[in-house]
């Protein structure tokens, strides 16, 4: 009978999973189709531009992992915000797997992924701030972490700290066998096929020059729960985002001298007379500094990789080699700084070579110098949001001096001087530019000498410039037959003599925008000298404006005792030359002793006495007759 039992449950229990089978009722398996693999696609899109264009609102947007038309026709349509050179590393780092445990209200069923216990998931861990007691199961060879739980440890670590968060991943996912992905293309996509399921770790190892920042290191499980939680997605679509932006460069110069009054000679001062444009005579020193705001820097994929000046100086000025001097600072206006580099230290080279028009000097930062700008803790500190010298101030020094020669450009095209940046960061087969420049303007003066009877002697003249904006005599050398000048006095004694040539020209090539007077101190015999200093003003004012910095730059005009005075052109460049002409008139004629005064009492003499000689005579004549 119990046999009987036996064999009729049996039956029926056939007979039933025949039923269910035949009314759809499965016996219920594993959701994941464990035979297939996985895709990864990633589209990067510089989505600061896309937002400050109007483009692209991130608010609105809802990741869901599935391609998504609109975002990359928005991104990627008449604009394009690819971003071309990303590198993403990925390295599955769980399984997926269900976890069953048991309390006292019974048996409970969670998603959870799977990490074998060594030292490449105790690194993983740490990173994320998590250690195996955070586990929500641990067995002696696996730790079992829920979703939630892995989420919420990255998203605090970033948010903690995502400079050490980013550079503890990227050193995991390298010491640990990641795998690079092809980098963006031209429309920012990179992809990745027939990946493992799993769960993994991806982060961005190397960045073109314009990112700023890179995207925080994602989770992502492959395959995904589809946003309506009704199927899974094995091939997933992501758009991580990118800070993107770029370094900026200022070039400026001035004086070197104090005693102009254009500046105070202060050293530590951005804005001590410095500006785009500048004058200065022959001889002179001038000043130049370049002012650079670093990029952001927030992970080792960030770093900067080459950081290069190279500096184009004009051929009428030559550089003051081996002065070249850098500094950093916390702030804009350089007044908080963090150090200085000496060229000695090894930080940085100045290069120089001769070029066809001028010199060239190339300021680069050495592997030393270049360590420091991105791994420094002076400025964030071991823990800091950034690291390095991110987003902070350059500051670059040097001089050169104005030639005393023809090679100066005088007038209004100026004597240029430009700088192009060249920054590079993780991925070097990407680099951009930033190129400025500023000009020095050097003029003159053609003097011509004349007597008004046209017979003077030109080498008899005499002639001294005296600088009354800063109070100085002006000394120069003579170079076929044209005056360059070479320095200041405060001596007369010592300033230079100006003689006209056998033309009657005075050429004085050198002069900055100030006021001179010109003072006449010897003329040819029987010709007047000038009765007071000829009083010469030169002037600049904005002009054009610069093809390179989009600045103005100067326009000179003079005037000759008050009044306008012509400008000539040199070698094409307008207003170079204040044209003046200084004539001479003839003296009067004086009774001079000695001279043509007492030859004329002489003959007035001998006249008299002739007639008092022939009246002697005609009288004696008469009495004889008588």
């Amino acid at each position: 009978m119990k046999t009987m039992k036996k064999t009729v449950s049996l039956i029926l229990a056939v007979i039933l999973a025949l039923s269910l089978c035949a009314f759809g009722y499965a016996a219920p398996g594993p959701t994941i189709d464990t035979s297939k693999t996985a895709s990864l696609n990633i589209y990067k899109y510089d989505l600061t531009s896309a937002e400050a264009a109007g483009a692209w609102d991130a608010g609105a947007h809802v990741s869901s992992g599935v391609y998504d038309s609109s975002v990359n026709d928005a991104l990627g349509g008449a604009v394009n915000y690819a971003i071309k050179g990303v590198k993403f590393t990925y390295l599955k780092v769980a399984d997926i797997a269900t976890y069953t445990s048991s309390d006292g209200s019974g048996q409970t069923a969670t998603t959870v992924y799977s990490m074998p216990v060594g030292a490449a998931t105790t690194s993983f861990l740490t990173a994320l701030g998590l250690s195996a007691e955070n586990a929500h199961h641990q067995t002696e060879d696996v730790y079992y972490f829920t979703s939630d739980t892995l989420i919420s440890a990255l998203e605090k670590a970033l948010a903690d700290n995502s400079t050490v968060t980013k550079n503890a991943l990227e050193i995991y996912i390298g010491s640990n066998g990641g795998v690079t992905m092809p980098e963006t293309d031209e429309y920012g996509h990179s992809s990745a096929s027939g990946l493992p399921l799993g769960l993994y770790l991806l982060v961005e190892t190397a960045v073109p020059e314009n990112v700023t920042s890179t995207t925080d290191p994602f989770l992502v499980s492959l395959p995904m729960t589809s946003i309506d939680g009704a199927s899974w997605n094995y091939d997933v679509t992501v758009y991580p985002k990118n800070n993107t932006g770029a370094p900026t460069l200022e070039k400026t110069v001035r004086e070197a001298s104090a005693s102009t009054g254009k500046n105070t000679g202060a050293a530590d001062s951005i804005s001590d007379g410095y500006a785009h444009t500048a004058t200065g005579s022959d001889g002179d020193v001038m000043q130049y500094q370049i002012i650079s705001t670093l990029p952001t820097i927030t992970s080792a994929a960030s770093q900067l990789t080459t950081y290069t000046f190279v500096d184009n100086l004009s051929q009428g000025l030559a550089y003051n080699q081996n002065d070249v001097v850098i500094e950093f600072f916390k702030d804009k206006s350089c007044t908080d700084k963090i150090t200085t580099w000496a060229q000695s230290e090894g930080k940085f080279s100045a290069d120089y070579t001769a070029e066809d028009g001028g010199a060239a000097m190339t300021i680069t930062m050495t592997g030393t110098g270049l360590s420091e700008i991105n791994t420094s803790t002076e400025v964030y500190g071991p823990t800091g949001q950034q690291q390095g010298y991110s987003a902070c101030t350059m500051r670059i020094t040097y001089s050169a001096t104005i030639h005393s020669d023809a090679s100066v450009v005088y007038g209004n095209t100026g004597n240029p001087n430009n700088v192009t940046l060249t920054w590079r960061r993780t991925n070097a087969e990407y680099y951009d530019t930033l190129k400025d420049d500023c000009h020095v303007y050097v003029y003159g003066l053609d003097l011509t000498k004349q007597f008004s009877d046209g017979a003077g002697h030109f080498e008899n003249v005499k002639m001294l410039l005296h600088n009354n904006t800063d109070n100085y005599y002006v000394q120069a050398t003579q170079q076929d037959g044209i005056y360059f000048v070479t320095g200041h006095t405060t001596e007369e004694a010592q300033a230079t003599v100006f003689i006209p040539t056998a033309e009657g020209k005075i050429i004085v090539k050198g002069l900055e925008d100030d006021a001179y007077s010109i003072t006449e101190t010897t003329t040819d015999d029987g010709f007047v000298l000038l009765k007071e200093p000829v009083k010469v003003v030169i002037t600049t004012a904005d002009g054009t404006v610069c093809d390179v910095c989009k600045k103005p730059m100067l326009t000179a005009s003079a005037t000759v005792n008050g009044n306008a005075a012509e400008m000539a052109d040199s070698n094409e460049s307008a207003n170079a030359f204040v044209t003046l002409t200084v004539v001479n008139t003839k003296g009067f004629d004086l009774p001079q002793t000695g001279g043509r005064g007492t030859l004329l009492y002489t003959v007035i003499g001998i006249v008299l006495m002739a007639g008092a000689a022939t009246a002697i005579f005609i009288f004696s004549r008469r009495r004889s007759h008588r």
